[in-house]
């Protein structure tokens, strides 16, 4: 199983307005270019939502369906996959008010369930989910900052699907 996070602040912000804006996912393609498209099925105020989504993946797409659990309260978005490319695929959203900025966190683990291809597909979905992440957040509050540059992706204009 393959773990990816990435942590990034956002300055003068509300955690409330952050974690409203990370939970569209129908925004996700105009932010992200690896996102080729989102369907949401059901977001709040519904009590069970859900989402598709298609990602540039190699020369593909890597496609699945995920349920969304939004807490509010907790300024959490919890989702796993419910079908898709992924054998498995679940992760969570956190969002932390830090003083005058919000910490946001995304974890995720997935297995494409190959195990004799892990050691190519792994580190290519790892990039991807990392990158758009990290598009979403940036695009949405241009004054973020990446916990690690290392992951910091390149401009969304520069990346060739």
């Amino acid at each position: 199983m393959r773990h990816v996070e990435l942590e990034a602040r956002v300055p003068a912000e509300r955690a409330a307005t952050v974690y409203e804006a990370m939970g569209h996912w129908e925004r996700y393609p105009r932010l992200a270019p690896h996102v080729n498209a989102t369907t949401v099925h059901a977001a709040p105020p519904a009590a069970t939502c859900g989402s598709s989504w298609e990602l540039h993946f190699r020369s593909g797409l890597l496609r699945w369906t995920e349920r969304d659990d939004f807490r509010p309260q907790a300024l959490e978005i919890g989702f796993e996959q419910t079908d898709g490319d992924f054998d498995t695929f679940t992760g969570c959203w956190t969002m932390r008010q830090d003083d005058h900025d919000v910490v946001v966190r995304f974890e995720a683990d997935f297995d494409f369930g190959i195990p004799s291809l892990e050691g190519i597909l792994d580190p290519i979905a790892e990039r991807v989910i990392r990158e758009t992440v990290a598009w979403a957040v940036t695009g949405q509050f241009p004054a973020t900052r990446l916990a690690d540059d290392e992951f910091a992706p390149a401009r969304p204009d520069t990346v060739a699907r």
